[in-house]
């Protein structure tokens, strides 16, 4: 009897906890994984209602399940991805940053930290992984004039970002997704009860403030003493080691490959084989090689295992030329180069194969590796399905490389061409995300109305073409947040939240039910939040527990605000893992840290802001 009263609960946890599992484990992308549990829910819910006889079960209604979609805080988070990708393309705010670096760049420490504070001011306005993708190469510049090791200098930077994350209420997805549950929270109020107040544009800046001087500080510090200097290795061939695997052959008179096309020899052998390029009468052809016949004399650049390099020759009857092994000017030769790019987050090729993406034609490039966290994947790359973050080298024409850099899909590790492009009303791309801002903090109208009037204007004005506005949008994120807002809400139309929070109540026997007990669990609420925020997304932690905080409180007779400033700071600034944030795991792989590094850097940095919070947080917003 007691299991059918609960049944309810007992399948919603079920839920949860495979879930769980699946955002841990990886068994999906993230965003599949959030859909699946929306998908569930509904499923079960209408099961429910339409054979069992309940009125509600997991939902207050089926429509709930849509209710994501016309979420504020995802109206908002999408918004400001257009408003950010039309500031990026200005070029001002690398314009901006390297004038202030020359400015203070006689002393090399200080011309760092200023760079290091303008990056947090900028992701307190604008997404920030858009500001650490434009920076990378920029810091990556700097190391380069100060002889300086990039491991040292891309983790801060990715610290940094997170540090401007906590300035404002746009800063981070997780800030406006709070204040979103705390609407939907209000609007499920009777008339007796008090709402919570929404959060402010600036509200979290007296604390935001203090964690970017104490984090910068730090930042400095671990950057000159304690990041280890990854070995600069002298070309892209060796860093990947790549050499080994890229062999020319010579097609002779009776070679057995002769009017086949690649894509026929792959077929027939049981290893990986990848045609790189073929030299046809001293010229190179790269596109939609696969599906062209060898002919005679053809000379073929093949990238297999070094033990399939003579396999291969006797398959083919042809010949090996005398350098098997090719250096990186080899590959460049006159008309192509080597890059390094990584994948962002939102690449149309997240979760497709290179074949999939049709990559060698649409980018005229081809893949030789791909560099994924500490794993060098060089076996089959045309197969391996690609994931944010992933750093691939790629072999491109030089006349095609504009194609990569203009590229919403990666961040090409090169070189910056710093100056302003001064397009139709470029300004108005500089002024729209104060004036947004400006809107909100005065409560003309809400954050997520201001944003789509800026992205109104700015599309009316041309600043940005509606293409540009379509892939700056990271589906990735909007879909993960709008799929487990009914996941919220299913927590608490079940009562599932009163459940978890009686758990965290139980400590109520050993905790005096005073200031210093408030003190306690305010410190136990920020610690299970960062933890969990290190092994799920932050979004998933959010929803999580923000309800939670609207029935402990009460129960403490506390308010619950600074419950609900615990969840916004500790799910925005994990340090100590690559998955605790998004910007975490773009620096992985250019600053080839090892998994060792975020927990030696980042936990230490993580108990400091824990102390700073539990210490200020009721400073600023009383129990």
């Amino acid at each position: 009897m007691l299991f059918m009263e609960n049944i309810d609960k007992i399948i919603l946890l079920t839920i949860l906890i495979l879930g769980i599992f699946s955002f841990i484990f990886e068994w999906m992308q993230i965003e599949v994984t959030a859909l699946a549990i929306a998908g569930l829910i509904l499923l079960i819910d209408v099961i429910a209602v339409k054979t069992m006889g309940y009125d509600t079960f997991l939902l207050n209604h089926h429509n709930d399940i849509f209710k994501g979609f016309s979420n504020s805080a995802v109206i908002a988070i999408g918004s400001m991805f257009v408003l950010s990708r039309a500031l990026v393309k200005t070029g001002f705010l690398v314009f901006f940053a390297d004038f202030m670096y020359k400015w203070a760049g006689r002393w090399k420490w200080f011309a760092i930290t200023v760079v290091f504070f303008i990056v947090s001011i900028l992701s307190g306005l604008i997404n920030n992984t858009a500001v650490v993708a434009i920076f990378i190469p920029f810091i990556i510049d700097i190391c380069n004039k100060y002889h300086l090791s990039p491991s040292k200098l891309l983790l801060p930077l990715s610290y940094a970002a997170i540090f401007g994350g906590t300035l404002t209420l746009i800063g981070t997805s997780t800030n406006l997704l709070v204040n979103s549950i705390i609407v939907q929270y209000n609007q499920s109020l009777t008339n007796d009860l008090i709402p919570i107040q929404e959060f402010g544009m600036f509200e979290f800046t007296k604390l935001g403030i203090i964690f970017l001087i104490v984090g910068t500080i730090y930042n400095i510090i671990v950057a000159r003493w304690f990041i280890p200097s990854r070995a600069i290795v002298s070309s892209l061939t060796q860093k990947y080691h790549i050499s080994q695997y890229i062999t020319e052959y010579k097609v002779s008179g009776n070679a057995y490959i002769i009017g086949k096309t690649f894509n026929e020899i792959q077929n027939e052998i049981e290893y990986s084989a990848d045609l790189v390029k073929i030299i046809r009468d001293k010229k190179s052809i790269l596109t939609d090689i696969e599906n062209i016949e060898i002919l005679l004399d053809d000379v073929i650049i093949v990238r297999l295992n070094a033990d399939n390099i003579l396999k291969f020759k006797s398959h083919c009857n042809i010949l090996i030329l005398p350098d098997i092994k090719m250096s990186q000017d080899e590959l460049e030769g006159d008309n192509h180069v080597l890059v390094e790019a990584i994948v962002t987050q939102q690449s149309s090729l997240v979760g497709k194969t290179l074949t999939q993406a049709n990559f060698r034609n649409v980018f005229s490039s081809f893949v030789l590796a791909i560099k994924r966290q500490q794993e060098l994947l060089r076996n089959k790359v045309s197969k391996i399905r690609l994931k944010f973050s992933d750093t691939l080298l790629i072999m491109v024409p030089k006349d095609k490389l504009h194609k990569l850099k203009d590229s919403v899909n990666f961040v090409v590790l090169e070189e910056l061409n710093i100056h302003l492009n001064y397009h139709r009303y470029w300004w108005l791309s500089v002024l729209v995300i104060p004036c947004v801002m400006f809107l909100a903090a005065f409560n003309v109208v809400p954050i997520h109305i201001a944003a789509v009037l800026g992205c109104v204007v700015i599309l009316a004005m041309r600043t940005i073409t509606v293409q540009d506005a379509i892939e700056s949008i990271n589906l990735s994120v909007i879909f993960l947040i709008a799929s487990l807002i009914p996941l919220g809400i299913a927590i608490s139309h079940t009562g599932f939240d009163k459940e978890i929070s009686n758990v965290f109540l139980m400590l109520k026997d050993f905790i005096p039910n005073t200031t210093n007990g408030k003190y306690v669990f305010l410190a136990i609420f920020y610690f299970v939040t960062f933890i969990l925020t290190a092994f799920l997304s932050n979004a998933v932690v959010a929803i999580i527990l923000t309800p939670l905080a609207f029935i402990i409180a009460p129960e403490l007779n506390s308010d619950s605000r600074p419950f609900l400033m615990a969840i916004c700071f500790g799910a925005s600034a994990c340090f100590m893992t690559p998955m605790g944030y998004q910007t975490n795991l773009m620096v992985f792989a250019p600053g080839q840290y090892k998994m060792k590094d975020f927990l030696y850097i980042g936990f230490p940095l993580n108990l400091i802001f824990w102390g700073l919070a539990v210490w200020l947080i009721p400073k600023f917003w009383p129990f």
